[in-house]
């Protein structure tokens, strides 16, 4: 069995024979950001695979336990998620034992969000795979490159 570091050369051979053959896609843009986007996913999941979370599902967890009693309305906005998609992904959780509901304090209606003690710990796991998956991603590029990919991405989703 090929470990990851030849799956991923291999991989990147592959998209170079590939590029030779995209014709006037090579120069469009948003066609290179969702190659980019493919290739960051897949080594999400692989990296991931083994806590079976989704990149979501780690967003949710670090910004619920980054702020202990957020309203999932709240949660929604701040990940650019709608309501539907954010409930699916804290009912999961909650599932799980990850996550519980609490009433508002300032409003019955609203729930409030807090990490259980197996979401805490899932989350320590989760945030060393970050870790890992962000040194894969940061290394292809130079400290400088990275702060400028970042203001580039921001310009798009701002």
């Amino acid at each position: 069995m090929a470990d990851a570091a030849s799956l991923i050369e291999d991989n990147e051979a592959l998209s170079k024979e590939l590029a030779a053959d995209l014709g006037g896609l090579d120069g469009i843009v948003g066609f290179h950001i969702r190659l980019a986007h493919g290739a960051v996913y897949r080594h999400f999941s692989e990296t991931f695979a083994e806590l079976d979370l989704t990149q979501k599902q780690v967003s949710v967890l670090w910004l619920v336990s980054d702020n202990p009693g957020i309203a999932q309305t709240d949660l929604a906005q701040r990940l650019y998620m709608d309501r539907a998609t954010t409930m699916g992904i804290i009912n999961r959780l909650q599932a799980r034992h990850f996550l519980r509901r609490g009433p508002s304090p300032e409003d019955r209606r609203r729930k409030t969000l807090y990490l259980t003690s197996e979401g805490d710990a899932l989350l320590v796991r989760a945030k060393q795979a970050i870790w890992s998956h962000e040194r894969w991603l940061k290394g292809r590029f130079t400290k400088k490159e990275i702060k400028t990919l970042m203001g580039l991405l921001d310009r798009i989703h701002e």
